[in-house]
């Protein structure tokens, strides 16, 4: 009764929040930067839907994690960046405009990438016999559950300004406190076997989330994108939306083992977040990149 509860309820709700939260800080001209600056938004979904999964498969291989804890990282490695990539891209002086630009995109993408990804991976490491059947009508309650109060914040955005601005700090601290809840009953619930999961799956974690702020910094400066730019994906797909990936865990996939990674996950990656933006705040600007506004993004709210 008290998974049913956490599962239906709880999860939906605290995701719910969390992309009402998202919602209230876009704008249709988070959108167009699509259009408009095409060269960091392009790097920076190519690193997050398709370099991303490639290293998270390769990981979950070096380490011989056991087929639920793959899938569950693997899903990890799919699922959008979570909008606190906003403020740790703020601290660290990257570009929130990015930010908000790669979230809202991937947000949307990610609903059409996520089950691909998922039925690979677990075609891949459980087998065709073993798998676990992606349910439809669970997957539209998800999809309805992303969409519907990020387009209703958004909605709110366009209708009255003031009023999302008013809403959005006390929105960003419950979808904050949702998150340490989600994240704690996914622990709660594994409590007899955190212990030897954590031990299975935390380096894994680890090295998974290092790679993705190493990948996502350094491959876009390879292709010549500004290093503010380059925080700024860092930060994103290094901070995944581990709320979404918990709750398709547990509402879709029926598996608490593979929660367990999104949950492991989203505890390491605050702290090397914090590290890798305490690093990079105190590092010079590059001079040549100061003064370039056709390749800077325009200046965007700073949400959490």
């Amino acid at each position: 009764m008290e998974r049913d509860v956490i599962a239906t309820v709880f999860l939906p709700i605290a995701l719910g929040v969390i992309m009402l939260g998202l919602g209230l800080s876009l704008t249709l001209a988070d959108f167009k930067r699509v259009i408009v600056y095409p060269k960091a938004v392009i790097v920076g979904l190519g690193a997050q839907m398709l370099v991303l999964p490639a290293i998270c498969l390769g990981v979950a291989h070096l380490f011989a994690l056991p087929p639920e804890l793959a899938v569950g990282l693997m899903l990890l490695s799919a699922s959008p960046g979570g909008a606190t990539a906003n403020l740790f891209s703020h601290l660290a002086k990257g570009d929130v405009a990015l930010n908000i630009t790669l979230t809202a995109v991937n947000s949307v993408l990610s609903l059409i990438t996520m089950p691909l990804i998922v039925g690979f991976s677990m075609q891949h490491f459980m087998g065709a016999d073993k798998a676990i059947p992606l349910q439809a009508d669970k997957i539209i309650q998800v999809v309805a559950v992303i969409l519907v109060p990020c387009v209703i914040g958004m909605i709110v955005r366009s209708k009255n300004p003031a009023l999302a601005n008013r809403l959005d700090k006390p929105v960003r601290l419950i979808s904050a406190v949702f998150l340490i809840l989600v994240i704690a009953a996914a622990v709660i619930k594994q409590r007899d076997e955190i212990g030897g999961q954590f031990a299975e799956v935390g380096l894994a974690a680890l090295v998974f989330n290092l790679a993705s702020m190493a990948v996502g910094y350094f491959l876009p400066r390879v292709f010549g994108v500004m290093r503010k730019q380059a925080i700024a994906i860092g930060m994103e797909i290094g901070i995944h939306n581990g709320t979404l990936a918990i709750t398709i865990a547990l509402t879709v996939l029926e598996s608490q083992k593979m929660s367990t990674p999104p949950a492991i996950y989203s505890l390491i990656m605050f702290f090397t977040a914090a590290a890798f933006g305490a690093w990079m705040a105190r590092r010079p600007e590059d001079p040549s990149e100061v003064a370039k506004p056709e390749t800077a993004l325009p200046k965007a709210r700073t949400v959490a």
